[in-house]
């Protein structure tokens, strides 16, 4: 497997209490958040770039108010149809 090292000082993001681990958590969180918001990850590869399942990250990126979900006008008319 490839990876890539971002380096970024710690000094420059810590806030007072927050351990190095967690900012590494939320930052990974974050990239594969938005990478998957602008359509560069499925939401599989953007859970396993984060350490979460395909389902969990979904939640969690629901509730970062990112649309996991994206459909045009016509697909959302078929969705709401009520006469199918």
């Amino acid at each position: 497997m490839s990876t890539v090292t971002l380096a970024i000082p710690i000094d420059s993001l810590a806030l007072p209490g927050v351990s190095p681990e967690s900012l590494v958590s939320e930052a990974r969180f974050m990239l594969a958040l938005k990478l998957f918001e602008v359509g560069r990850l499925s939401s599989s590869k953007a859970g396993d770039l984060c350490g979460m399942g395909r389902v969990e990250f979904l939640f969690a990126a629901g509730r970062a108010g990112v649309p996991v979900l994206a459909l045009d006008d016509d697909e959302l008319s078929t969705e709401f149809d009520t006469n199918a």
